[in-house]
């Protein structure tokens, strides 16, 4: 789950060390958005209108299979900025972790209505940070006297109306973090199903006065496989569409902030997403809608495959090890749990830039979303096989709060007790119940809908897929490795203990 900040919120952090022998410092921006998918035009959705992403697309590698490492909101970011599995960091605690320096706290953008303006933002002052926070609702409009994109690092000084104040001597990393287009309809219905409605102008819906809304048919929407293709699910992602599109300008006025500072040509520029999309089979799920994410990356320093698509499997666990090797930081030697030191599993996504590399294998784990949603999961890409691990394969599949009051799954919902067709690829009853290996061929079946784990023909890839994800969770040191059938104690020998469970 998500804080109620609804604008795009900020966090800077300072390098603090000295780029190596160049004439201006590297930088690096990463741009996060929340519960993203594929929609834009940027991976061939003509129905949306995405220009800035599109944009930046055509000055990026555009990775094809870049996936998440954990399908959740918090756990997602807690392992982008560490480089560790969700089984390791401990969501809340990842600031104190990160290897990329000293967080300086979240910077935003204006007010809603002119309410909840910090007393310098009142008189006009602006010193610092606070002036631009609004204390505990939503930002739509700059706080008078300051200006729209305020950023500072320690010690610098702050900026004035005239623009934001840059220190050429030192690199910055940016962290832009977009409320959009996560869903809001379980906690702020009054704004729509994905805050639409929010800043659109409307009567009691604010302004935000750098957004031009932009509405769509539901007609026109491209249906993804795993959604159904109903009347109120196509009203769903028109909804998802629109808050987009604010995402998309919000992106714009980021990178125009950056050309204007003269500081984009030193900028390593990354977009991706958290997770899947809050649709059935999305978020919180280990199934590639999931878990598969946008990833472009923009470097100015190889302009060489610009515009080219990546086939590269690729993890939100390689971007602290891609911003490290950017500025040329070795990773810190520490200990988190007793004597074990901490190991990346991820790598710098830098050569990727120069030239295409064979790699074929990326892992994912998932334990919860929300504390009452505990289905603990592990996973591993391996070339075209996908194989799934539901440690909690009795249990239901769990549904998160704001995607059971969705549009969609309440229709879904409907039309299931009614006895109705769902116009879905699945029925609730293979959603929430499921087998404990799913191993799916996805050249043959993208849509995951076979499962080959119980095919004799494919007992060796399963036992491949196996051995490769269980050596991945010793490496990373996941508590749940001998689960569920075994129980976990490093000072007996050998450490998976058997419960006897008839597992």
């Amino acid at each position: 789950m998500r804080s109620s900040g609804q604008g795009c919120w900020v966090l800077l952090i300072s390098v603090g060390l000295c780029c190596v022998h160049r004439a201006r410092p590297r930088n690096v921006l990463l741009i996060l958005a929340d519960d993203g998918g594929f929609e834009s035009g940027a991976y061939n959705n003509s129905a949306i209108s995405t220009p800035h992403l599109d944009a930046l697309a055509r000055r990026s590698l555009v990775f094809r299979n870049a996936f998440t490492s954990v399908s959740s909101c918090s756990p997602s970011r807690a392992s982008l900025l560490t480089g560790l599995p969700q089984s390791v960091v401990f969501p809340g605690k990842y600031k104190s972790q990160s290897p990329m320096g000293r967080t300086c706290g979240p910077v935003r953008r204006g007010v809603k209505d002119g309410e909840n303006l910090s007393e310098d933002a009142k008189s006009g002052a602006c010193e610092g940070p606070a002036s631009l926070l609004a204390a505990s609702e939503w930002n739509v409009r700059p706080a008078p006297g300051c200006p729209p994109l305020q950023l500072l690092r320690p010690g610098a000084e702050p900026a004035t109306a005239a623009g934001p104040s840059w220190h050429s001597h030192r690199p910055f990393f940016l962290y832009v973090a977009f409320h959009d287009p996560h869903r809001c309809g379980h906690s702020q219905p009054q704004y729509g199903a994905f805050c639409e409605k929010f800043g659109n102008g409307e009567s009691g819906m604010g302004r935000i006065p750098d957004w031009t809304p932009q509405t769509y048919n539901p007609k026109d929407v491209q249906v993804p496989y795993f959604v159904p293709d109903t009347p109120a699910a196509r009203a769903d992602l028109a909804a998802q569409y629109t808050t987009i599109g604010r995402m998309d300008q919000g992106i714009g006025l980021v990178l125009q902030e950056l050309r204007g500072a003269g500081v984009l040509n030193d900028t390593l520029v990354i977009f991706t997403s958290d997770n899947g999309i809050p649709f059935p089979s999305g978020r919180t799920n280990l199934y590639w809608p999931g878990t598969a994410e946008p990833m472009l990356v923009s470097s100015p320093e190889h302009p060489k495959r610009w515009g080219q698509v990546s086939e590269a499997y690729v993890s939100l666990l390689d971007l602290t090890p891609t911003i490290l090797d950017w500025f040329s930081i070795p990773y810190p030697s520490y200990a988190i749990f007793g004597t074990k030191t901490v190991q990346l599993t991820g790598r710098s996504l830098l050569p990727v830039l120069e030239a295409e590399p064979l790699w074929t294998t990326v892992f994912g784990s998932q334990s919860y979303h929300e504390v009452t949603m505990s289905y603990p999961m592990r996973s591993v890409h391996h070339q075209n096989f996908h194989l799934v691990h539901n440690l909690h394969f009795k249990m239901p599949f769990p549904i998160d709060q704001d995607f059971y009051i969705s549009p969609t799954f309440q229709d879904l919902l409907n039309r299931t007790t009614a006895g109705q067709p769902t116009g879905w690829y699945k029925d609730l009853h293979q959603y929430y119940y499921r087998e404990r290996w799913e191993l799916y061929d996805r050249n043959q079946d993208p849509h995951e809908t076979h499962n080959l784990a119980a095919d004799p023909r494919y007992t060796q890839v399963l036992e491949l897929l196996q051995t490769q994800l269980v050596k991945w969770q010793w490496e990373t040191h996941d508590p749940w490795v001998c689960a569920p059938d075994g129980v976990l104690e490093e000072k007996l020998a050998p450490q998976c203990r058997p419960l006897h469970n008839e597992l």
